[in-house]
């Protein structure tokens, strides 16, 4: 099972945990990325997302599939937000399930890593005097 969505609302762990869960997982991975307050030292009010919706989600599910398949993985769920988000919102959330937990790990990092170097979404970070769009997974 693969589960992909770039959501405007509100992401959830529990329902990205729940998912996940199988009979044969032996081991449950999830990351999931939050807003922080600053980036290189200067204070950061709200974070914006955009993206290219039909290829970050065709960008997800090769991801995802590409995981599947290396790792052996039961379930993969790949959630990422778009809008407008405030400090310590969730903007992505990766959660893998695999037979051991090695695996599980492995496949998480590499569905992370490899979506922010290949999906289509931009982020503008907004900050008290200005604002600069940047590669949100550059």
């Amino acid at each position: 099972m693969i589960d992909i969505q770039l959501k405007d609302t509100e992401l959830s762990v529990q329902e990205c945990n729940d998912l996940v869960v199988s009979d044969g997982s032996g081991g449950i991975a999830i990351f999931v990325g939050t807003i922080r307050n600053q980036t290189k030292g200067k204070a950061v009010q709200r974070l914006e997302f955009e993206s290219y919706k039909p290829m970050a989600i065709s960008e997800m599910r090769k991801i995802a599939e590409q995981a599947k398949e290396k790792w052996e993985a039961e379930k993969i769920v790949i959630h990422h937000r778009v809008g407008v988000l405030q400090i310590r919102e969730i903007a992505v959330i990766i959660a893998v399930s695999t037979p051991h937990r090695k695996a599980a790990f492995e496949a998480c990092q590499y569905c992370i890593d490899t979506l922010k170097e290949t999906v289509p979404i931009w982020k503008k970070e907004i900050f008290e005097d200005g604002e600069v769009w940047v590669a949100a997974h550059p």
